[in-house]
């Protein structure tokens, strides 16, 4: 059975330490299976390289459909002109369909509903052909995001470009624990900052020099760090990466800056990614993991 990209990261963090030398075979194909994961994963037909809109809602009502002057823009020839209206009321949203424009939802037709989004519960998915939609909320915001499984993006995309795996990036940290979990203010793409609680801090030493990062996560679980360093812009994406760890263990952990990834923002517009906190901007190059992907100017 195919293993989740979680499995894939707890296995490759949880193996012997080793020196500078070529790596552990077993630590080299499980790095390999996480990066062929993270491809397979963008390959799918609900991956990141489906995205085809963002629209924010305002109160009230909003057209979708293929005109452009609609609120919600949906892909021209796989939709009607106008193919309905969506309803804001506050943070809840509703849906009515223009007649003959065939959308549906869970394979049933739809000519009126109200709409789950994602922040309470499944969404409610709408479909028009190869395109479908949903309701999200980011803060006070709400909007629709498009997808369509026939993407122009979908199908350029060929793979990732990624450094070497080179052992000298596995690196095993101390985990520094706050106690109570610290609030770490999180940035994101459109410019909101949240209040995260960090249950602790990596630190590390590279070349003679220590650095540490805040965390995210469960400690017993795996931690999640997000990350900038001084490749951001040239050879990585710009804003910065991603990076899972195993769970702490005796105060230590292991970071693996081979298994760091872009966020969903370096392939589409239409992504809502959080930022790495200031505090969290490495005075070094990173030269492991995930590079920019180049089919993206962004």
């Amino acid at each position: 059975m195919k293993r989740s990209l979680a499995a894939l990261v707890f296995l490759s963090l949880t193996l012997p330490a080793f020196g500078q030398e070529s790596g552990d075979p077993a630590w080299r194909k499980e790095v390999e299976a996480f990066r062929t994961e993270r491809v397979e994963g963008l390959k799918k037909e609900d991956g990141w390289f489906t995205l085809v809109g963002l629209a924010w809602l305002d109160e009230g009502e909003n057209r979708f459909g293929s005109d452009p002057e609609n609120k919600v823009v949906l892909p021209e020839g796989k939709s009607p002109k106008v193919a309905g209206v969506l309803v804001r009321k506050g943070d809840k949203v509703s849906v009515r369909v223009e007649p003959g424009a065939k959308v549906t939802s869970g394979g049933k037709p739809v000519t009126a509903m109200d709409l789950v989004a994602d922040t309470d519960g499944e969404p409610t998915v709408l479909e028009i052909g190869p395109v479908s939609f949903f309701v999200i909320k980011r803060g006070d915001l709400v909007g629709v995001r498009a997808r369509d499984r026939e993407s122009d993006a979908l199908k350029a995309f060929h793979g990732l470009d990624t450094y070497p795996i080179q052992p000298v990036w596995r690196v095993e940290a101390r985990f520094e624990p706050y106690d109570p979990p610290k609030p770490v203010k999180i940035p994101n793409i459109l410019g909101q900052v949240s209040d995260s609680p960090s249950p602790g801090a990596v630190v590390f030493d590279w070349q003679g020099k220590t650095y540490r990062l805040d965390t995210l996560g469960d400690p017993k679980e795996g931690l999640s760090l997000i990350f900038a360093d001084q490749t951001n812009g040239k050879e990585t994406y710009g804003a910065g990466r991603f990076l899972e760890t195993g769970p702490v263990k005796d105060g230590k952990v292991m970071v693996d800056f081979n298994l760091a990834y872009n966020p969903p923002c370096a392939f589409t517009a239409f992504a809502t990614c959080p930022l790495p906190p200031s505090q969290n901007r490495l005075a070094l190059r990173v030269e492991a993991g995930e590079k920019r992907y180049a089919g993206f100017a962004h």
